[in-house]
């Protein structure tokens, strides 16, 4: 069976979205990464972050610094992530401090688990705090797509 075909309107109408999306697709999801980073990040030092009892609790164990003073190394490390993601150049920084980030992002999950999950259903009915989490896969995601950008920019604007 074959498909029908696409009124030529339609397809140059497919084709104009298409071009603009590969014209701004990479600059708008370096932008969206600097802007989530920067402010959920700047929320941690001013104590307004609502991942901040979270953060607490998966930090709480570690030594050299009480878990206040975590958090706020933790938003600013989440600034410095995303003034990073803004450029192409700083890509490669942007996403070794993004791994190391995650390492500590996703911890909850295994040392937290009655936060993490709804009662007796560990692994699979995340909480909200779970949900908050496991949604980073996409920030993960995200990460590649530019790093894909760092040796062979993303297409130029003008439509090349």
């Amino acid at each position: 069976m074959d498909l029908p075909e696409v009124p030529e309107q339609v397809d140059r109408l497919d084709r104009t979205i298409s071009t603009i999306m590969r014209r701004w697709g990479v600059p708008a999801l370096r932008v969206s990464l600097a802007i989530i980073f920067v402010w959920f990040g700047i929320l941690k030092p001013l104590g307004l972050s609502p991942a901040g009892p979270l953060v607490k609790a998966t930090v709480a164990w570690i030594p050299f610094f009480d878990p206040d003073t975590w958090l706020a190394i933790i938003g600013w490390w989440e600034i410095a992530i995303g003034l990073t993601f803004l450029t192409r150049k700083t890509s490669r920084i942007a996403i070794g401090l993004l791994a190391m980030q995650m390492v500590g992002t996703f911890l909850p999950l295994a040392i937290l688990p009655d936060v993490t999950f709804q009662p007796g259903h560990v692994p699979y009915a995340p909480t909200i705090e779970g949900q908050y989490i496991i949604k980073n896969l996409l920030i993960i995601s995200a990460a590649m797509v530019l790093g894909g950008t760092v040796r062979h920019p993303a297409p130029a604007r003008d439509g090349s």
